[in-house]
């Protein structure tokens, strides 16, 4: 969908606004400021739902316990009247006045609604605007060991994330996120017609050389893949460190396998 002009909009909870938890109140005003009218109940005349948070909506009816509201567009999308549905980061975009993905519905046996990302075509290689992510949770598959999720896990990992967003935004640049099906670096950006990916590792309370290898290896993957994928692109991996390391050899190889190695605050190097 292309904007919030027009619509009836209908929450389920509190949304996560540029990393901001904001009522519906606040929510409801903001839409109006961009000519939606905003509903505390879902009826026929909503035309579009933002999925929030319900972790402090009281459910009695568990075949309907993820969102009565999301059971009730679903079950307007089978009559013939389509609902649109987006999350935090669509609202968000949409307040913006960018476009943002309708999302799809999906039933489960329950009879539990749950949204799911709309179907983008695979291929390209910068996603949507990057955004800083909450930490401190548990993050999903928790039985399998993913170090660089573990990684993004972490506040000096996002803090680190956060300054390059900011300093390549006073460059008159913006952060992306990966692209559907593109491999999935920390944060990438154009310059003209040449693509930048990074890797972000944070070395506070973390192995040095175990970070910054893992770095190294997964960039090498990820820029093999993109070229492969996108031959006419040129493609420069970056490694981001959250501060300088304590080894200088590092600067070296980076130089020697055809990375780009910078630490924040200054990133110097890039």
């Amino acid at each position: 969908m292309h904007g919030l002009k027009g619509h009836t909009v209908c929450f389920t909870g509190r949304v996560l606004v540029d990393g901001v938890w904001t009522v519906r109140a606040t929510c409801s005003k903001r839409a109006a400021q961009r000519g939606a009218v905003s509903k505390t109940d879902f009826s026929r005349k909503v035309t579009l739902v933002v999925y929030g948070d319900l972790a402090s909506k009281a459910v009695t009816d568990d075949s309907r316990a993820y969102s009565s509201t999301l059971v009730d567009a679903e079950a307007e999308r089978s009559r013939g009247r389509h609902v649109c549905v987006v999350d935090a980061d669509g609202f968000s975009e949409l307040l913006k006045g960018r476009p943002a993905p309708c999302l799809k519905l999906r039933k489960a046996r329950t009879g539990r609604v749950r949204p799911v990302a709309a179907h983008t075509p695979k291929g390209g290689i910068l996603g949507g605007p990057l955004r800083v992510r909450r930490t401190g949770q548990r993050l999903s598959g928790d039985l399998t060991l993913d170090l660089s999720a573990l990684d993004r896990a972490t506040t000096a990992h996002e803090t680190t994330v956060g300054t390059l967003i900011a300093y390549l935004s006073r460059q008159g640049i913006e952060a992306c996120a990966h692209a559907p099906g593109a491999p999935q670096f920390d944060a990438g950006w154009h310059c003209g017609q040449e693509v930048f990916v990074a890797e972000v590792k944070s070395l506070t309370g973390a192995h040095e050389e175990q970070q910054i290898r893992l770095g190294i290896g997964q960039l090498l993957d990820y820029t093999q893949q993109l070229r492969i994928a996108h031959p006419s692109t040129l493609v420069h991996p970056v490694l981001i460190l959250e501060k300088s390391p304590s080894a200088d050899r590092w600067v070296a190889l980076a130089r020697s396998v055809g990375l780009r190695l910078a630490w924040a605050p200054d990133f110097a190097g890039l």
